[in-house]
């Protein structure tokens, strides 16, 4: 099932523009424990932050794109900063992957979800929104079951 919101992940063309809004203006804080590894997307081409959003579990992940040609780097130059997607966490992710696409949402190929820990959802089977469904536990897709 799934569960809550994990986070919504936004691209921002550094990390100063997307703090001077979650952080010095909405009073939102640098996630240390996610932050604490060194994230990355797109074989390393694009940087990810967290920020924690009040006293739950959800976040805003900040993606940052250091290569104008990643679908990432695409996405900001097309649409300037902004919300990239959503992110669900779930409790059986193997058994939401089927029910969402059994339901004819659009899962984008890739790793098997189980073994990544997440997968990623069509935008255009998602009423416009890319979405990522996320094994519980896990903080990043491909990251080891906490």
């Amino acid at each position: 099932m799934l569960i809550r919101i994990d986070h919504v992940g936004i691209v921002s063309e550094t990390l100063d523009d997307a703090t001077q809004v979650l952080v010095d203006k909405l009073g939102f804080h640098l996630d240390l424990v996610r932050n604490a590894v060194d994230r990355a997307a797109e074989n390393g081409r694009t940087k990810i932050k967290f920020v924690k959003v009040g006293i739950g579990e959800t976040r805003v992940e900040i993606l940052l794109p250091e290569d104008p040609t990643t679908g990432i780097g695409k996405f900001l130059k097309k649409r300037g900063p902004g919300l990239h997607h959503i992110c669900y966490a779930s409790d059986d992710l193997a058994a939401d992957a089927e029910r969402l696409q059994a339901t004819g949402l659009a899962m984008i190929p890739g790793e098997d979800p189980e073994e990544a820990g997440g997968c990623f959802f069509y935008p255009k089977s998602m009423d416009g929104i890319l979405t990522e469904i996320l094994a519980e536990g896990r903080h990043y897709p491909g990251e080891d079951k906490k």
